[in-house]
């Protein structure tokens, strides 16, 4: 079994944005299900009744009330942007075992984090492209174009393969030649910010997601890190045949 869950979709900012009255936000405000948190998510794997968890990005500020301790085995962090760690400036102050968070090899860290872990246990060892494993779990990190150090990974277990891409907008050459070097993904979720994004811009577009598309070829194509903007547009034109639009909570199997 290998399972990924969307814990969090949205962009900075989420959704409804904070002020902003468009027709996105508007609907967040009114119907829950529309709402979108930072962007983050949980890879589950294992056979039988074994199974295993763990978390990617810290961005949602209930972890500690969400994943009781001893209930996931770390974290893997994408990078140190305060969007994607904000959650662990008070888990942090527990007493549970150390929880091991699998991390870029960025000194700045965010705020004292790195200074004052707690209960954390960074572990810098993310390189792009040198497989690791969780338990069973085969990750492989691929560097993001993004305005700090970032990974995305690819996920294998028991011949099913998924890849989480967020925070890049588009995809460093380096990383595509590993996604188009292994077998076809069975599933990619991918940052999608907005309609369209400059060349220079820290987050993608789906025009940008349409050529990572064509590319890879993944059985499904799945958008996240999605601003109020994106979703008002998807509310006038409807969603591209080629992509499903993420949701919290939505589980790829």
């Amino acid at each position: 079994m290998l399972k990924l869950t969307l814990l969090g979709t949205g962009a900075a900012g989420g959704v409804p944005l904070y002020g902003c009255e468009c027709s996105a936000c508007d609907r967040a405000r009114r119907q829950p299900a529309f709402e979108r948190k930072p962007s983050s998510a949980m890879i589950e794997w294992g056979r039988g009744s074994s199974k295993e968890r763990l978390l990617i990005d810290a961005g949602l500020m209930d972890l500690h009330a969400r994943f009781p301790a001893g209930t996931y085995n770390g974290f893997l962090l994408t990078h140190f942007h305060v969007d994607h760690v904000q959650g662990f400036f008070h888990l942090r102050w527990g007493n549970p075992p150390l929880i091991p968070v699998w991390c870029p090899d960025d000194p700045s860290g965010c705020a004292d984090l790195l200074k004052h872990p707690g209960c954390l246990q960074f572990k810098p060892i993310l390189r792009h492209g040198e497989l690791f494993t969780v338990n069973g779990l085969r990750i492989v990190p691929l560097r993001m174009h993004h305005s700090r150090i970032t990974f995305g990974f690819i996920f294998e277990f028991a011949n099913k393969r998924y890849a989480y891409l967020t925070d890049t907008n588009g995809l460093p050459t380096s990383s595509m030649d590993i996604l188009l070097s292994q077998e076809q993904l069975h599933a990619v979720v991918l940052d999608c910010s907005s309609v369209t994004a400059e060349d220079d811009a820290n987050h993608g577009g789906l025009a940008t997601a349409n050529e990572i598309y064509k590319k890879l070829q993944p059985k499904e194509m799945i958008a996240t890190h999605i601003g109020h903007e994106l979703d008002a547009w998807f509310m006038k034109h409807g969603t591209p045949d080629w992509l499903e639009v993420g949701r919290e909570g939505m589980e790829i199997r």
